[in-house]
């Protein structure tokens, strides 16, 4: 194989994964998508001076793209150069990367984390600098799950949730309905269900990955949800929630999938 033809092997890999209708293998060698990720502040420090005294291939050699992972252990040199790999300039001593770095930390102290979850941390980074507009609000949701006999006598249970919000800019508030096979299925299709003059954004919208992890003991645990979603072009994004209330934590995290998704696209601000 010459070394042009192996600088597409990261793409074959990912066509193989469409065809064969399933999630990337993140952690795969040479082109996964953590193939090339660092996270300690002192190792992304020095890949940034030096690449080779980390990695033993350049990632582009392969088709792959260097990540400076943001987390608990991240410093400045991580987060300019997340930020960065977003496309998002800023001075490595400007005052809001100390905000984002102290804000980040205390939410991961919390039981947030952003190193799978890039879409949430862009947002968190960009709500900072002031570059996310506030497209809706929500006023409220409500779940029920009800367990009963269908009408053929089979013992189903059927979650309904209604969300109400407000769009902002215009006044106009709007309220949806969705029934799912669970509380977070009826929430992601009553939240997606009627957005206002963002419908079209977001109509190509899907969630094909869910998980969840208990970060505390006892029937009272804190929870983290990390979401996947797709649109219609295969673009791939993950957002996080954290709460003691899984529902509530799930619901973060559809939400900021939402909010990404509308900033991607460049909807137009209220």
């Amino acid at each position: 194989m010459t070394p042009e033809r192996l600088t597409r092997i990261t793409h074959a890999s990912r066509v193989l994964d469409e065809v064969l209708n399933r999630a990337p293998d993140r952690q795969a060698p040479y082109v996964g998508e953590a193939a090339f990720a660092t996270k300690a502040g002192i190792h992304a420090s020095a890949i940034l001076k030096d690449p080779s005294t980390y990695e033993h291939v350049p990632p582009e050699s392969v088709g792959n793209t260097r990540r400076v992972l943001v987390g608990d252990q991240a410093g400045r040199s991580n987060i300019v150069s997340e930020l960065a790999r977003l496309g998002i300039s800023v001075e490595k001593d400007d005052p809001r990367i100390a905000e984002l770095l102290r804000e980040m930390k205390a939410r991961e102290a919390r039981g947030y984390s952003y190193e799978a979850a890039d879409a949430s941390f862009e947002l968190l980074a960009r709500r900072i600098l002031g570059e996310v507009p506030r497209y809706f609000s929500v006023d409220s949701f409500r779940v029920l799950v009800e367990r009963r006999h269908n009408a053929l006598g089979e013992l189903v249970t059927v979650s309904e949730a209604t969300v109400k919000l407000s769009i902002n800019g215009s006044g106009e508030v709007l309220m949806s309905v969705g029934e799912g096979n669970g509380p977070v299925n009826a929430l992601d299709r009553a939240l997606r269900k009627d957005l206002g003059r963002y419908q079209s954004y977001i109509e190509d919208v899907e969630l094909v990955d869910y998980k969840v992890r208990i970060l505390t003991g006892g029937t009272d645990a804190v929870t983290r949800v990390l979401v996947e979603s797709m649109d219609g072009e295969r673009n791939r994004w993950y957002t996080v929630g954290v709460s003691p209330n899984i529902v509530d934590a799930s619901f973060e995290a559809l939400l900021d999938s939402i909010v990404y998704k509308l900033l991607r696209d460049g909807a137009p601000a209220p």
